[in-house]
């Protein structure tokens, strides 16, 4: 399989519990993954790709996805709003919550996927963590075999995706909007 990542961004969200529930089960990886190293340093979580493939040095950073780990609290119901009736509050329970860590996938491919060796492989596992995830999107363009491939999943739920090629994302290409540096009267020579 060969295989590249163009772009990629990620607003994905999941409880840690369900990462390494994931990476328990021993899933299914693509081929070239050999197994995953998963280390956690203080607020990050680093999943890394390993090879035992020999053309691969031992000192060549292989992929890695990256995760900020936060804590959020959640309730069983619905939290109390704040500057609501007061006079309940001597009579009413506190309701139910608990403090719950979540792997935080969000940015650009180098923020989230980072390195090149094993880089394909390692968005396939990316792909499969963002079909657990209930909050967030996954949206990317690769290529695999020489096929362009856009992949968007939303809250967990694979969407159609297509790519457009256009002459000039910002307009119609005539280059008047940006800042003339070469004739600007505030850099002096």
């Amino acid at each position: 399989m060969t295989g590249r990542v163009f772009r990629l961004h990620s607003t994905l969200e999941l409880p840690l519990e369900d990462v390494e529930t994931y990476f328990e089960e021993d899933p299914d990886l693509p081929p070239e993954i050999d197994d995953i190293d998963i280390t956690r340093r203080n607020n990050t979580l680093i999943i890394k790709a390993l090879s035992d493939d020999e053309s691969i040095s031992k000192y060549t950073p292989t992929a890695q996805l990256k995760a900020s780990v936060t804590e959020t609290r959640v309730w069983e119901e619905e939290p109390p709003r704040a500057g609501g009736p007061q006079w309940m509050d001597d009579e009413e329970e506190e309701i139910p919550s608990e403090l719950v860590e979540f792997a935080c996938f969000k940015g650009d491919r180098e923020t989230v996927l980072q390195n090149s060796a094993l880089q394909y492989p390692m968005f396939l596992v990316l792909r499969e963590i963002a079909t657990l995830s209930e909050k967030g999107t996954l949206t990317a363009i690769t290529e695999e075999d020489g096929e362009l491939e856009a992949t968007r999943i939303v809250e967990g739920e694979p969407r159609p995706a297509s790519i457009e090629v256009v002459e000039s994302p910002q307009g119609a290409g005539d280059g008047d909007g940006g800042v003339n540096w070469r004739d600007n009267e505030f850099i002096s020579d």
